[in-house]
């Protein structure tokens, strides 16, 4: 099978690179649907507005509903017919910027994401994650191309709450570990190939980051400031876990992450947060080596993801919902099975048991 990479046309990482968005933007068209949540308007609006100058560009807006749905798709495509868009501009986060990619998909235009926040890796992918209207998990929307541009206006994020950029890495966590376990099974990536030795290089230039420059950007975003740390935690948590997972594929940790959507205590945590404990869970199915594991649950515990099942917000450890965790975890149609070895409901289930206790065990 052939190895394949999928990347963003342009990937801009700048102070400042917001007011600069319509210069950006010129490539692909001079009508923008920018799509982005009310109060990311009030935040953002008056710098997108000003990158217009005399530009020629002409923008209108549409205001993000809170779910990456069908029917939020559906709607937003309504505007962007009805508004002559030439470009779709997704600026936000991952739900708004996935709604973004898989509106333009649809209506045939380009896209240019914008992230306020470095929560997620999905900019850079040609990945829409798909949830229901109530923020459960529902399918993976592959697109045929990745972003046209990804901008990423490193003032901006670094004035975000910390524990945004925390989910990022939590989420950027995963990426080395489930590129390791597709390598060894020759999994077909999210891009229709294999992995290749560039994927697997920036998948574990993306960990070795983390540990490096995780702790320093938490601390220098709690103050607001954006340090070379934070530039390079915004670049492992954008670029080269988005093309990390993408071009390697993914594996034990997202898989659980969907299952875990399924029990409503976890809705108040991010992507990311979930993503992390998934990945303490991979390596329990896997018998990681004990260094490791401490290494990666160490790391969770310097900057703040969670653990446990309780640091998820499950307060009650009730059976019948972790093993409904795992038999979601380990459907057909999910990315558990690129691990390189049988995985059933059983092993998801006394994997994410073996996690908490895990994480309990150097927490308490």
């Amino acid at each position: 099978m052939a190895k394949i990479i999928g990347s963003p046309s342009r990937y801009i990482q700048e102070k400042g690179a917001l007011g600069n968005l319509a210069k950006y933007t010129s490539n692909y068209g001079k009508r923008l649907l920018v799509l982005i949540t009310e109060s990311g308007r009030k935040r953002s609006g008056e710098e997108i507005e000003k990158s217009v100058g005399n530009t020629g560009t002409e923008i209108s807006w549409a205001f993000f509903g809170g779910e990456c749905s069908k029917s939020e798709i559906d709607r937003v495509l309504g505007i962007a017919k009805a508004e002559k868009a030439e470009v779709i501009v997704g600026v936000g986060g991952g739900k708004t910027l996935d709604t973004a990619k898989a509106v333009a998909h649809y209506a045939g235009l380009p896209v240019v994401i914008v992230p306020t926040i470095a929560s997620t890796d999905a900019p850079c992918s040609a990945l829409s994650v798909i949830y229901t209207d109530d923020g459960v998990f529902d399918s993976y929307l592959f697109l045929p191309a990745n972003p046209d541009a990804v901008i990423m206006d490193s003032e901006v994020i670094a004035k975000a709450p910390a524990r945004l950029l925390v989910s990022g890495m939590g989420d950027a966590l995963a990426t080395y570990f489930e590129a390791r376990a597709c390598r060894r099974s020759n999994a077909t990536n999210c891009v229709g190939g294999t992995c290749s030795l560039s994927a697997m290089a920036l998948a574990e230039l993306c960990y070795k980051t983390l540990l490096s420059d995780g702790l320093k950007a938490k601390l220098a975003v709690e103050r607001k400031v954006a340090t070379p740390a934070v530039e390079n935690i915004i670049e492992a948590n954008t670029y080269l876990s988005g093309i990390g997972f993408e071009s390697a594929g993914l594996a034990g940790a997202h898989a659980i992450h969907n299952g875990l959507t399924a029990i409503k205590e976890t809705h108040a945590m991010y992507h990311g947060e979930k993503v992390a404990f998934g990945t303490i869970a991979q390596l329990m199915l896997e018998n990681a080596d004990m260094d490791e594991v401490e290494d990666v649950v160490s790391f969770c515990l310097e900057v703040g993801l969670p653990v446990t099942l309780e640091d998820l917000g499950i307060k009650e450890v009730k059976e019948d919902e972790i093993r409904e965790v795992a038999r979601l975890a380990s459907l057909e149609s999910d990315t558990i099975h690129n691990m390189p070895f049988p995985v059933t409901a059983d092993d998801v289930y006394e994997a994410i048991m073996a996690a908490d206790a895990i994480g309990h065990y150097y927490k308490d």
